[in-house]
């Protein structure tokens, strides 16, 4: 009997672990696939629950955003410049059920799915665009992917690109580019200030001609400033029409003298 009793213990003992190993817990962001003899049942969580051990099985799918980083990929722009770009993905898993049986591996199939889409997009802009309009672009890579892994219970909530790496000849280029456009702006800013100058010293000509005391007050005021200088030489303009006048008063008016009476 005592070999019979060791031998029931033993297989108590095995019955009661595998009873035990269908013990299952799954946390708040997670959920379990479970499969009944190789058919889909559902899922299952969060929190602590039970699974029949041989008969079902399960696949734990995780539900919280996943960054996945882009491989820097070499793409030829719209205007035949290679650039290097790369960029992340934010996309979580909606459908668990989806994505364990719609598709082998979801974060290969993602990952491979946003490097080509990424290629084929930038490969249809130009440089300017890629540098300028990264909103855009980011927007347009994000629908694309999102369509493509919609029927795997993936939502794709952004797509960011970090880098856009250019060949040394086009940073050159560009450098040289920014350096005419911020002159062609200082040229421009400096022949506005001169034609709003002139406009103003038109209008002051304007009223000095109009009021002609306002000529002389001016003057004061300009000797009024320049004596504040030391050692400092004020010259005196004289206007020419007091030449004229004085030339008048010498060469026209004559004395008289008195008739003798």
């Amino acid at each position: 009997m005592e070999p019979l009793g060791v031998f029931l213990t033993s297989l108590g003992g095995v019955v009661l672990l595998v009873l035990l190993s269908g013990i299952r817990v799954v946390r708040e962001y997670e959920r379990g696939v479970i499969f009944r003899l190789g058919r889909l049942v559902g899922t299952r969580g969060p929190g602590l629950f039970y699974v029949i051990p041989i008969i079902e099985q399960m696949v734990k799918v995780e539900l919280r955003i996943i960054t996945l980083d882009i491989p820097q990929q070499e793409v030829i722009t719209r205007d035949n410049v290679t650039i290097r770009v790369n960029a992340v993905l934010y996309f979580k898993v909606y459908e668990p059920n989806d994505a364990v049986v719609q598709i082998q591996n979801f974060l290969q199939a993602t990952s491979q799915i946003a490097q080509t889409t990424m290629r084929a997009v930038i490969g249809q802009a130009e440089l300017d665009e890629v540098l300028a309009e990264r909103d855009r672009i980011n927007n347009t890579l994000q629908r694309i992917i999102d369509d493509h892994t919609d029927p795997w219970g993936i939502k794709v909530t952004a797509v960011e690109i970090k880098d856009v790496e250019l060949p040394e000849n086009m940073r050159r280029a560009i450098a040289r580019q920014a350096e005419a456009e911020r002159e062609r702006r200082a040229k421009v800013i400096a022949a506005e200030g001169e034609y709003q100058a002139s406009q103003r010293l038109s209008d002051a000509a304007d009223i000095i001609g109009a009021h002609p005391p306002a000529l002389q007050l001016r003057f004061l005021q300009t000797i009024i400033e320049i004596s504040t200088e030391k050692a400092s030489t004020v010259l005196f303009p004289i206007p020419l029409e007091l030449f004229e006048i004085m030339k008048g008063l010498v060469g026209g008016a004559t004395p008289q003298t008195p008739e003798a009476e």
